[in-house]
């Protein structure tokens, strides 16, 4: 409760100022030939705290060195850390390091493909890519996997598994942090059981542990277990701990059943929790409801009810000073305050007049979702349609904040012209004049969602 930065695997390593000590470069005080075979007390510190986790298989894995021109795709839900350079630094002038990062999430949920086969997750035995030991997964690391596995080819849960229920709501309580594995793995099995409504109890209780560890495990099995899971998750969503709602809203985004009411219910924390927190999870609940309910056929039915609720949180979310600035903290050790209880993100001076140090994790969030539901076109909105432009382009004109500006465009501009036929010429006449207004624009999105290469080259600079 006294703490809002990021999540760390060894927060000492920040603490003590090690992170502050140059490996590489001018300054460093290491070896070359160390720092280039990753011996430094650095690169074994890094070890020590990725292993250390406990989880089966963990294991560091650097992808450097790479090739000029590169690419690399990776997910921001596994452990990851940028490095340091480990070519010789009076080269570095002559080589420099450009790194464009670019944010992507699911608007759309995935198309089941036929049926999907069992894996046997030990072959190989070692694995290609990394060179870890496969032969040594765990059952709770498997069901953990064979659920992702199963999602992401059909998005759906796989078939049930008969598994020992009363042994696996012990081992969700398993203690201390070493036990994370075990509690995840065993909330994961519950999930898959055939008994869904027994797989619901438990794990409902479980969200109301005063463990957080327990807390986030039982919320992961229950986003597993789908629709069942439902009303659980819409009585947690009252808790008077805020935790637990926290982890209702998130849980009911990804799972909860697509209907007006499941919508309702996230709008109400959204438009009143007392949480910051809670208020954000909720926002980026309704995106992903929405983009479930599109799935499901029920887009016109609940999506106009997220995009209302949206719009009406962009009218009273207000922006704030990045927390490093104002508490003057490293954004990892920034603490909550009486307006805001989770860090909401670092502040940057962009160089332009336009924009502000300012973030809001419910604005900005909002406006994630606002993006994803835009990729589905303009007949699912209903009477929502002129509200929402007319909100986005304000919020693309006027807002301080960066990157809530940038949402707002590229929500738009999917409006304008992602959809073929179902499309609002009055989103396409805002695009058009915002992208002459602002200093900046999020050029690849806008591409990638119909922008001629022409509109953009008025614009960007010739090389």
């Amino acid at each position: 409760d006294n703490f809002a930065g990021a999540d760390h695997l060894d927060f000492a390593y920040h603490l003590s100022g090690m992170e502050r000590v140059p490996v590489s470069g001018p300054k460093s005080t290491y070896n070359a030939a160390d720092v280039l075979a990753r011996r430094t007390p650095h690169d074994e510190r890094m070890r020590q705290a990725v292993v250390g986790t406990g989880w089966p298989l963990m294991r560091p894995f650097e992808v450097a060195p790479l090739a000029a021109g590169s690419v690399v795709l990776y997910s921001h839900n596994l452990f990851h850390r940028g490095n340091h350079r480990r070519d010789d630094w009076r080269e570095w002038a002559a080589k420099p390091r450009f790194m464009w990062r670019f944010w992507l999430y699911r608007t759309t949920q995935p198309e089941a493909a036929g049926s999907v086969a069992e894996v046997d997750w030990r072959s190989p035995a070692v694995d290609a890519l990394t060179g870890v030991e496969a032969g040594a997964a765990t059952p709770d690391a498997t069901a953990v996997w064979r659920y992702q596995y199963h999602w992401l080819r059909r998005g759906e849960a796989p078939p049930p598994v008969a598994d020992r229920a009363e042994a696996l709501c012990e081992q969700l309580h398993a203690m201390h942090e070493e036990a994370e594995p075990a509690r995840i793995g065993a909330a994961y099995r519950l999930a898959a059981l055939p008994d869904s409504a027994l797989a619901a109890n438990r794990l409902g209780q479980a969200l109301h542990s005063e463990r957080e560890a327990v807390r986030r495990a039982a919320m992961y099995g229950l986003a597993a277990l789908g629709e069942a899971a439902t009303e659980p998750l819409l009585a947690a969503l009252a808790s008077p701990a805020k935790w637990v709602r926290k982890a209702a809203a998130f849980a009911l985004g990804e799972a909860g059943t697509a209907t007006a009411a499941t919508a309702a219910a996230l709008a109400e924390r959204l438009a009143a929790d007392v949480s910051v927190y809670v208020r954000s999870v909720a926002a980026s609940a309704l995106g992903c409801l929405g983009r479930r309910a599109v799935a499901a056929g029920a887009g016109a039915t609940v999506v106009p009810a997220c995009v209302a609720a949206l719009i009406a949180s962009l009218g009273r979310e207000p922006n704030r000073l990045a927390m490093n600035i104002a508490q003057n903290r490293h954004i990892k050790i920034v603490r909550p305050t009486d307006e805001c209880d989770v860090c909401e993100g670092i502040g940057i001076n962009y160089g332009l007049e336009r924009f502000d140090p300012v973030r809001s994790a419910v604005r900005e969030n909002a406006l994630w979702a606002l993006v994803v539901l835009c990729s589905h076109g303009v007949r699912i909105l209903g009477e929502q349609e002129d509200a929402l432009t007319a909100a986005l382009a304000d919020v693309a004109r006027e807002d301080r904040n960066i990157f809530a500006a940038g949402f707002a465009l590229d929500a738009l501009g999917r409006l304008a012209r992602l959809m073929d036929g179902d499309t609002s010429p009055n989103a396409s006449q805002q695009v058009d004049a915002l992208i002459a207004e602002l200093p900046a624009n999020c050029w690849e999105s806008l591409i990638r969602g119909g922008l001629p290469m022409t509109a953009a080259s008025v614009k960007l600079p010739r090389r």
